[in-house]
């Protein structure tokens, strides 16, 4: 490079390929810290575990009682001034996180995956341990912030998947019909739609754009935004579909109708013959065929099952529910989450990065919106 006095650095020209490797560099550097984080994040969750279980081993066998907790709290804190985390409240957590998860080879190989506050999450809302497993493992799978595990977790999100009735396995490949009918769920939760009761279809569907990011969340992964009311013209005459999604991992068009009543075995001709619409004017070569989605008020499962019996559209029917009848939060005599990050500070979340570096994000722009 030729010496260029009295020019900034930065403004100077640099050799060939220099920028593809600054790129590189950068590029490495950036996927170093990212594992150096998941390295300190691993080796604090399950520090906190180890603590947990020594608490518990010795209350067991030393018949220590409650107070010790709070001894060990004051010394630990006074031994290490500088590090967060010790507080008595913290310490209750630690224990609890040992007892609910015993084997140490889950805690390195799948919660210690997780930042503490997801943990904190899992701990608190779910009793059962294979559901709080399961939740786990999706937070991982899908990089779900902390805010969205607590969401999909409070709407019971993976208890309802798979549970809508479909005819997928008689009109669709065996390799896509598993996923397809996974990808649905019974019964969908709209109560962030803030609509009354009685609301009818074109009002739902307008709540459901205004709030489409917590539409998509609530639909699930690999759902894309294409648009409502879409327009198509069949021998002269219009048509309008209530809304229009497009699936990423199905490779295909969703088509999405809504009903404000009970379900009726005739919205399953109607919802075919858009199904058939879409496979003609839009659907793609590299697309598979157009499944359809029929949100109702109410349905009867049987009635359900009986009208997509002959029908050779891969159809799915499900409840929505305005607003959630969620179960009872788990009682716990466990301090709150809220009480714990008050303790430990603003700083705790960035010692415990998110396990996918992204913050979430609020958009208004609802076309070609999509979750993640």
């Amino acid at each position: 490079m030729n010496e260029q006095p009295n020019i900034p650095v930065a403004l100077t020209e640099p050799p060939s390929g220099y920028t593809d490797w600054l790129v590189e560099l950068k590029n490495r550097i950036q996927a170093a810290q990212q594992r150096a984080a998941l390295t300190v994040n691993r080796e604090l969750v399950l520090l906190y575990w180890q603590i947990g279980r020594d608490i518990l081993k010795r209350q067991a066998k030393q018949g220590w009682g409650a107070k010790v907790i709070e001894r060990l709290a004051h010394d630990l804190r006074t031994a290490f001034p500088d590090m967060k985390g010790f507080s008595r409240a913290n310490l209750l957590y630690m224990r609890a996180f040992a007892e609910a998860w015993p084997d140490a080879e889950i805690v390195q190989q799948l919660v210690g995956r997780l930042p503490w506050g997801h943990n904190l999450v899992l701990l608190t809302k779910l009793k059962a341990p294979e559901i709080r497993r399961s939740y786990a493992e999706s937070a991982i799978e899908h990089g779900w912030s902390r805010n969205v595990l607590n969401i999909h977790i409070e709407t019971r999100l993976l208890e309802r998947e798979g549970q809508a009735v479909t005819n997928f396995t008689a009109n669709l490949p065996a390799a896509d019909s598993d996923l397809a009918r996974n990808t649905l769920k019974d019964p969908y939760i709209f109560d962030f739609l803030g609509v009354a009761m009685e609301a009818d279809e074109r009002e739902i569907e307008s709540a459901i754009v205004r709030h489409i990011t917590r539409f998509l969340l609530e639909l699930g992964a690999g759902f894309a935004y294409v648009g409502r009311q879409v327009h198509i013209e069949v021998g002269g005459d219009d048509f309008f579909i209530d809304l229009l999604f497009y699936h990423l991992k199905l490779h295909c068009y969703v088509v999405v109708e809504l009903k404000a009543g009970a379900f009726k075995p005739e919205h399953t001709g109607q919802l075919s013959f858009y199904l058939t619409a879409v496979d003609v004017q839009m659907k793609g070569e590299q697309d598979n065929p157009t499944i359809g989605l029929l949100l109702c008020k109410t349905q009867n499962r049987v009635v359900a099952e009986y009208a997509l019996r002959d029908s050779n559209k891969p159809i799915g029917v499900a409840e929505y529910q305005l607003v959630a009848a969620l179960p009872k939060e788990l009682q716990t005599s466990l301090p709150s989450i809220e009480q714990i990050e008050r303790e430990l500070g603003d700083d705790f979340e960035k010692t415990i990065p998110i396990l996918t570096g992204k913050k979430e994000t609020n958009s208004n722009n609802t076309q070609g919106a999509s979750s993640k």
